[in-house]
C-alpha cells in the first residue's frame, strides 16, 4: 500500500519539496531579522547616516523606531492561538464525568443485572 501511495503521490513531490524550501527560506530570513547583532548594526548605521548629514534627526529616529518596533512585536507565528474577543482568559474544559453511577460503582450491562 505504501508503494501504490507515493506512485499516486509522485506527480506532488515538486510542491512538496518547494514547500519545504520556503519554509527553510523563512525561517532563516525571521532569525536574521530578530538577530541581536543585525539590529545593533542597523541602528548603528542610523546613527552614522544621521551624523554624516545622509539624514535628518527624525528620519533617524523614525528608522530606530522602525527597528524597535520590530523587536517588541511576536514574531508572525509565535502565537497562533485564536484572540478571545473580550481578552477574557479560556475557560478549562468541564471535566468528564465517569462510566460509573452516583455511588461511583460500575455500570453493568443493559439489563442492569445485579
Amino acid at each position: 500500500m505504501d508503494i501504490l501511495w507515493t506512485l499516486l503521490t509522485l506527480p506532488y513531490a515538486p510542491v512538496r519539496g518547494l514547500t519545504a524550501l520556503v519554509k527553510v527560506v523563512a525561517r532563516e530570513a525571521e532569525s536574521q531579522q530578530y538577530n541581536p547583532v543585525n539590529i545593533r548594526r542597523e541602528l548603528e548605521e542610523l546613527d552614522r547616516a544621521a551624523a554624516a548629514g545622509d539624514i535628518t534627526p527624525e528620519e533617524r529616529d523614525r528608522g530606530q523606531q522602525q527597528v524597535l518596533d520590530r523587536l517588541t512585536r511576536p514574531a508572525a507565528g509565535a502565537d497562533r492561538t485564536p484572540a478571545r474577543r473580550n481578552g477574557a482568559p479560556r475557560r478549562p474544559a468541564p471535566a468528564r464525568r465517569g462510566t460509573g453511577d452516583r455511588r461511583g460503582e460500575p455500570r453493568r450491562g443493559r439489563g442492569g443485572g445485579r
